[in-house]
């Protein structure tokens, strides 16, 4: 049997030298050696020390490796949101318009003479503008003034002889019909007189007329005509157009809105303070383009008396100052109407806002550093801050920096950061 046990030995010198072994290979392994005539009894003693072997060396080989530690919690910066009373905007786009707009035309024929201003100049009401050929009206005013002296001259003597005439009649020096006819003389020649009293004033008016001045101040757009050319006048539709002026100082911006911010509107007016208090009169804030904000204030001073059924909006216009002339008539701006009553809300910063499909989220962190989702109905943004309508409380602890190492139930390490300062709204 020397034989048959130096076999059994090999077996176990090559487990061990070749390393841990799969039970599988073991089972082959020991399987011949039981072919070659070693008892069952034997073979299975085997199997258990090789077996006890293998699960020895496997657990010193483990615990020889390393344990690695567990990662510190994230850091993060959190912020509680910022309450305050707050009012809803609605922004609109609209157009400016000049709120008088005239065109220069003139109201007698003739040919142009003068132009007395730069195109593009600011005027003031009352400024010479054009200057029409006046000689020719010069000469009809004079002829009208020396009909008019004609006239009471004529006035004179047939008062003076009207005069005698009534000596004459109670003398019986005359007849009834002669001082009748005297009378007569006497009524056409005041109808004379007053017939070119009025001829004078139309003279005067038309020769008035070859000076056109300003009507309304505000800026001169380019003249039209030339001097030198015929000017088409009158009161027709065929008149020449010399130039356009448009006022600048106040200007009116017009804008459209649905029907239903317009029934908003008129509840929130009925429910102020003053319940009889129109809609118009409400304060309103624009920005032009370019502009970061809403920095010019004006007032709502007309709002349309019907809808449009073809658009279902109506017409609004507002007023705002313009000293600077900075608004020109044309000209874009976004011009923003209280939308609500004043309300108490929480702002957060933007960034701390997530999304999931369709709805918005943020991450609070509670009592135990446990970063909790909540989701949120979210409102307008009011000085750089969102407003939270509905899913925060005012003591949360939002997360706000660190997002994208957080998910749902991540024990974080919170950093508190000062709430964020803004401007002092108009409702507090």
């Amino acid at each position: 049997m020397p034989g048959k046990s130096g076999r059994a030995g090999r077996l176990t010198d090559h487990v061990g030298a070749t390393g841990l072994r799969s039970v599988g290979e073991i089972a082959y392994m020991l399987s011949t050696a039981t072919g070659n005539g070693v008892r069952m009894s034997v073979t299975l003693a085997r199997i258990a020390v090789v077996a006890a072997l293998a699960s020895l060396l496997a657990s010193c080989g483990e615990s020889q490796q390393p344990t690695k530690a567990a990662p510190p919690p994230p850091s993060v910066t959190v912020s509680k949101p910022v309450a305050r009373t707050i009012v809803d905007q609605d922004e609109y786009v609209g157009r400016f318009v000049a709120v008088d707009a005239v065109e220069i035309r003139a109201r007698v024929s003739g040919y142009l003479d003068a132009v007395h201003f730069t195109d593009g100049q600011v005027v003031k009401k009352g400024d010479l503008l054009f200057t029409i050929d006046r000689r020719p009206y010069q000469i009809t005013l004079d002829q009208a003034r020396a009909n008019l002296a004609q006239a009471r001259a004529n006035l004179g003597f047939t008062e003076s002889d009207l005069a005698r005439a009534q000596q004459l009649v109670r003398d019986r020096t005359i007849s009834e019909q002669v001082f009748d006819q005297r009378t007569q003389a006497k009524r056409v020649a005041e109808a004379s007189v007053a017939a070119n009293e009025a001829l004078v004033r139309q003279a005067e008016l038309d020769f008035a007329f070859t000076e056109l001045r300003a009507p309304v101040a505000g800026r001169i757009g380019d003249r039209r005509v030339s001097p030198g050319n015929l000017v088409t006048g009158g009161t027709g539709g065929n008149t020449t157009l010399l130039a356009t002026i448009m006022s600048i100082d106040p200007i009116r911006f017009e804008f459209t809105f649905d029907e239903a911010s317009y029934l908003r509107y008129e509840r929130f007016a009925k429910a102020g303070n003053d319940p009889s208090a129109p809609v118009v009169a409400t304060p309103v804030k624009l920005k032009l383009i370019g502009e970061p904000g809403f920095d010019h204030a004006g007032q709502i001073d007309f709002i349309d008396n019907a809808i449009s059924q073809s658009s279902g909006t109506i017409r609004g216009r507002a007023v705002f100052e313009n000293h600077a002339a900075l608004f020109t008539p044309g000209m874009f701006g976004r011009v923003q109407v209280p939308g609500s009553l004043p309300y108490q809300a929480l702002l957060i910063p933007d960034v701390a806002i997530g999304t999931e499909q369709a709805r918005k989220f943020v991450y609070a962190v509670d009592a135990e550093d446990i970063a909790r989702q909540k989701y949120v109905t979210l409102g307008q943004v009011q000085d750089g801050l969102r407003v939270i309508k509905d899913g925060l409380a005012a003591e949360d602890r939002v997360i706000v920096n660190g997002l994208t190492m957080v998910r749902p139930g991540t024990k974080v390490a919170p950093q508190e950061a000062p709430p964020p300062r803004t401007p002092v709204s108009e409702a507090e």
